[in-house]
């Protein structure tokens, strides 16, 4: 898959996007373990031209992350090119438009998937971003705004045709937010419009190995995008790259790995960010790299009230002496769009 000049291989296998989650520490460990690509959080263009200095910081990206997206969102269009041009000067591999967050404070206010609601808005926007950008525009979207106006296949089309380089499509509709099961039909017929020849980004329920090779070879994607399932998860990137190369299941991550993970996610956050606020954001993952174990309740508990990085590190052990013999769950009993 190639996206203007990015190249990404075959089968790419792409993190989302995702507030307080794809911060620069978890991005590097999911690179690390074979995300073929990786994007920021979500970045609010109005706050960055007003110079919020929290927005700036996460945009830094770290060579070794690389390639990644910075992801912009808003819906004002002057706000939006000149945050275009901001993003530029990090010479991010693509910058990524956000019209597909269904958060009813994003989108009740017309961005991300509210958006969805003046697609020749949308459009004029994606176009006046390509204009002023040196790199490509990407863009992450919706089927629609609901069931009744579903209209990924004419917006992918005049989104190609204003420059847009590829299109990530999450197949709900922004009134589902994240419930019921993702539609990839969809999917399945923009890839089949002969008319669609950008790059095409499947997103919604991919949580396992099972669940991304169906994906590139029922729904014939260019590239498949994990979000939700890889909380406190980076490794399954790796499971989803053997399973598709190979079609052998492996074996889900030990106890011993989880715990190193935990330890070396929990040194980069506080390096990134200083000690207070890199604990405090890593405990979205710290729950759920120990998911899954039994009377974990509280110890659990202590690993997310903790506020010393030398007294988290001792708990993360701690948890690996008391549960050196666990075993995560046979990848037998993985569902193919189910999750451990």
């Amino acid at each position: 898959m190639q996206v203007g000049d990015v190249m990404l291989g075959e089968r790419p296998l792409l993190l989302a996007p995702m507030e307080d989650v794809t911060d620069q520490s978890f991005r590097l460990l999911c690179r690390e373990y074979g995300a073929s690509m990786v994007y920021t959080e979500f970045v609010n263009a109005d706050g960055l031209v007003r110079g919020a200095r929290k927005l700036s910081e996460k945009m830094e990206v770290l060579e070794a992350e690389r390639p990644v997206g910075i992801q912009l969102y808003g819906q004002h269009l002057e706000s939006m090119v000149h945050a275009v041009r901001l993003a530029c000067e990090l010479s991010p591999e693509v910058v990524d438009l956000n019209f597909g967050c269904p958060v009813k404070k994003i989108a009740g206010r017309g961005a991300g998937a509210g958006m969805l609601r003046d697609l020749p808005a949308l459009v004029a926007m994606a176009r006046e971003a390509v204009k002023v950008s040196n790199r490509p525009v990407t863009v992450k979207t919706r089927l629609g705004w609901d069931a009744d106006s579903i209209v990924i296949e004419e917006l992918a089309l005049q989104l190609q045709d204003v420059g847009v380089a590829a299109l990530t499509v999450h197949a709900r509709t922004r009134a589902q937010l994240y419930s019921g099961k993702a539609d990839w039909s969809w999917l399945y017929r923009l890839k089949n419009n002969p008319r669609l020849t950008i790059p095409i980004v499947g997103n919604g329920d991919i949580a396992t190995p099972q669940a991304a090779k169906q994906a590139f070879e029922e729904y014939h994607v260019d590239g498949v995008m994990v979000g939700r399932a890889t909380y406190g998860k980076p490794w399954l990137f790796r499971e989803m790259r053997h399973y598709i190369d190979t079609g052998e299941l492996l074996q889900p991550a030990g106890i011993a790995e989880r715990v190193e993970v935990a330890k070396r996610h929990l040194e980069l956050s506080v390096a990134v960010k200083g000690e207070r606020r890199g604990i405090f954001e890593l405990r979205r993952h710290l729950g759920c790299y120990f998911k899954g174990l039994p009377d974990f309740r509280a110890l659990r508990l202590r690993l997310l009230t903790e506020e010393s990085p030398l007294a988290v590190r001792e708990l993360i052990e701690q948890v690996g002496e008391r549960y050196a013999d666990w075993q995560p769950l046979d990848v037998k009993n993985y569902g193919p769009w189910g999750t451990e």
